[in-house]
């Protein structure tokens, strides 16, 4: 499975923005796709997954603000970011791991994105 990340870019804060994994090579709807993000000097985090069943998790930081989907016959996973702030700064990337739950760690996930840029500023 290859994963194209996409979607980034410079906005304000209050914007919104909806990035896309793309997957290719074969279908990944059993798997589970979740978005990660990396800031400047900080580690990578987990922002939000969706299993092959469409149960999603959010970090608590970006409950009620981010929106995880997924749309099986595009092969595509979206993330919907609403009411950005300028600590939303970050590059996000998109993996997939056929784990049945989203998985906090990226050592557990099999396969990853390019990255996508979001810039937040104020």
């Amino acid at each position: 499975v290859q994963l194209q990340a996409s979607g980034g870019g410079l906005v304000q804060t209050g914007d919104s923005l909806r990035l896309s994994c793309a997957a290719s090579g074969r279908s990944f709807s059993g798997y589970v796709t979740s978005w990660f993000r990396q800031a400047p000097e900080k580690q990578r985090e987990l922002v939000a997954g969706i299993t092959s069943g469409g149960t999603t998790k959010y970090a608590d930081s970006v409950e009620d603000q981010f929106t995880v989907s997924r749309h099986n016959a595009k092969n595509t996973v979206y993330l919907e970011m609403n009411s950005l702030k300028p600590e939303d700064t970050a590059v996000y990337y998109c993996a997939a791991s056929q784990s049945p739950r989203v998985l906090h760690s990226t050592r557990l996930y099999e396969y990853w994105g390019q990255g996508t840029l979001v810039t937040v500023s104020s």
